[in-house]
């Protein structure tokens, strides 16, 4: 059996002294260097270790401070439901009840917004045809614990009264509900979940580390007709937030 890297050894050993209280919660560990010393292991080994447990939410880095003893949190449940996605807010807010906290979202829209190579295969559109634009922060007690970034073609909803998904008459709707208003039946979404690392604005806007884990959810929303309408970025930090999915049965007669 291959022997264990000795980042892995030490991020077991500061492990088991956080679960024999060693440290507690919101202690601040000794220095890279003497817990190096202690090892009989370099600085850089223990930085590694030190990563992997703040990726975990074991461990917290404070900038200029040191870094501490996480102080557990109940994670965030999640729900990923054709019933329950729409953004208006009660589906995430049913969620934040049930863990006892309020939830709530802001958001930002850009319309007439060129889009990306990646974003214009996911809507069938070509490179750089204008789209309507719209980021979410979802907040648990004014706490950001979800980022959404959502396209939309402009040629499908320009000129009429949801073109602005979180403006107008019918503001926070979800995209089911506005794109019913323009005669548009939306039949099933598709999601590609992925984990990867938080980017620095992500790690900025979560308030977690840029070595972090997080759960990156490609969803794109699909017409009657098979036309892409709305394709998202859904960015969810794996410490503070585990992801449900209900899957609905349909019973054949």
């Amino acid at each position: 059996m291959p022997e264990q890297p000795p980042y892995l050894r030490i991020a077991d050993e500061l492990r088991r002294r956080i679960a024999e209280h060693e440290w507690s919660p919101g202690d601040r560990l000794p220095s890279r260097a003497q817990i190096g010393q202690e090892c009989g292991v370099g600085e850089n080994v223990v930085r590694r270790a030190q990563e992997l447990l703040i990726s975990q939410g074991v461990l917290e880095g404070r900038a200029g401070s040191g870094t501490y003893v996480a102080e557990p949190r109940q994670r965030v449940r999640m729900v990923r439901s054709a019933a329950r996605e729409q953004p208006d807010g009660s589906p995430f807010r049913a969620d934040m009840k049930a863990v006892g906290r309020n939830g709530g979202w802001e958001s930002r829209t850009d319309a007439k917004v060129p889009a990306p190579a990646e974003i214009a295969a996911r809507l069938g559109i070509g490179e750089g045809e204008l789209c309507v634009r719209t980021m979410y922060e979802f907040l648990a007690d004014g706490r950001p614990v979800q980022l959404s970034t959502s396209w939309e073609p402009y040629d499908l909803t320009g000129g009429t009264l949801v073109v602005l998904p979180e403006g107008g008459p019918h503001a926070g709707a979800g995209v089911v509900n506005r794109m019913a208003e323009i005669g548009v039946t939306v039949s099933h979404a598709v999601e590609q979940p992925e984990p990867r690392q938080a980017t620095t604005e992500e790690a900025s806007l979560l308030g977690i580390q840029k070595a972090a884990l997080v759960t990156h959810i490609r969803r794109t929303y699909y017409s009657n007709e098979g036309r892409p309408v709305e394709t998202a970025d859904i960015i969810v930090p794996a410490a503070h937030c585990k992801i449900v999915y209900e899957i609905p049965i349909n019973r054949g007669g």
